[in-house]
Formats: C-alpha cells, sequence, structure tokens
C-alpha cells in the first residue's frame, strides 16, 4: 500500500505540473476575440465571430489529449489499476487543469480591457483577455484519463483470480 500511495502522489504532482505545458499550449493556439473600442464603450469588431468558443474549444480538445496521454503512461508504467491510482488521476487532473487556466489568463491579454481600450486609442483593434466561459472544461483532462486508463486496465490488465472458481478434488480423470 505505501508504494502505491507514493507512485499515487508522483503521479499527482508530475500531472499537476504538466498544467503548466497546458496552460502554455492553450495560451499560444487559442483564437485571439478582437475588440474595438468608440471611446465611449468596448465592442466586438466581429459580433458573429466564433473565437470566444473557440478558446473553450482549443482548452477542452488540449485537455483531453492531455488526459490521453497521461493515462496511457500511467497505465505503460504501472500495467494495473488501483483506487490510489485513479484518485491520482482525478486529482492531479483537476490541479493541472486549474493551474493550466489560471497561467493561460495570466500570460494572455491584460484583464483591464477599459485601460486597454483607453491605451490603444479610438477605433483600433485589440485582443480581448483570455477567458474560460465554459468552466466545465476543466473536469475534461480527468475525465479523459480515467475513461482511457479504464479501458486500457479492461482490455490489457492481468485479470483477478475468481474467488467463486471450483476447484474438483479429486481431479477429474
Amino acid at each position: 500500500m505505501k508504494t502505491e500511495l507514493r507512485e499515487a502522489a508522483v503521479i499527482t504532482v508530475a500531472m499537476a505540473l504538466s498544467g503548466v505545458l497546458l496552460g502554455v499550449l492553450w495560451w499560444w493556439l487559442a483564437p485571439h476575440v478582437p475588440l474595438v473600442s468608440d471611446s465611449s464603450a468596448v465592442y466586438l469588431k466581429d459580433t458573429e465571430g466564433e473565437q470566444a468558443i473557440g478558446v473553450d474549444g482549443t482548452f477542452t480538445l488540449l485537455a483531453l489529449g492531455f488526459g490521453l496521454v497521461s493515462a496511457l503512461a500511467v497505465f505503460l508504467v504501472r500495467r494495473r489499476g488501483g483506487i490510489p491510482l485513479i484518485i491520482a488521476l482525478t486529482v492531479g487532473g483537476i490541479l493541472g487543469s486549474l493551474l493550466a487556466w489560471r497561467l493561460g489568463i495570466w500570460l494572455g491579454p491584460t484583464q483591464d480591457v477599459a485601460a486597454h481600450a483607453k491605451e490603444v486609442g479610438k477605433g483600433v483593434t485589440f485582443d480581448a483577455p483570455l477567458e474560460l466561459n465554459a468552466k466545465g472544461a476543466l473536469l475534461a483532462w480527468s475525465v479523459a484519463a480515467l475513461l482511457v486508463h479504464l479501458g486500457l486496465t479492461a482490455l490489457f490488465a492481468p485479470r483477478d483470480p475468481d474467488p467463486y472458481q471450483q476447484t474438483q478434488y479429486p481431479p477429474a480423470p
């Protein structure tokens, strides 16, 4: 049990730290939402643009990919399941997603839209702050990791012995 808990702690920390890579990739790959100011208010430059939803979609797809890779890596190293391992995948994925979300926002454009609009001037296009509106995307990494690990464990892990299997005494001729 001590070994399983130690492995679970390592997996949790490794996944949480992988959130830095997810955050940088999200900041780099997410579409930019263009805004424009008329000196009295700030508006979307393209009112029918889908960039805002693309930001959420980019985070979700990256998190799903991170879940797949982390579950595959954990399975290849461990080759079996276990409660501590499942908890580590869940907690590590959530911590990694939270770190990625906050890092992406921190790396992205300033959160003070009004000050940024005044700075760039009237009629000049600038980028909106990076936001994650679909907060459920923070669970994508954990859910993907759990489903992939469950599938790999079901298909390729060693089987537990059947406790109800009866042996014949004396053996059949």
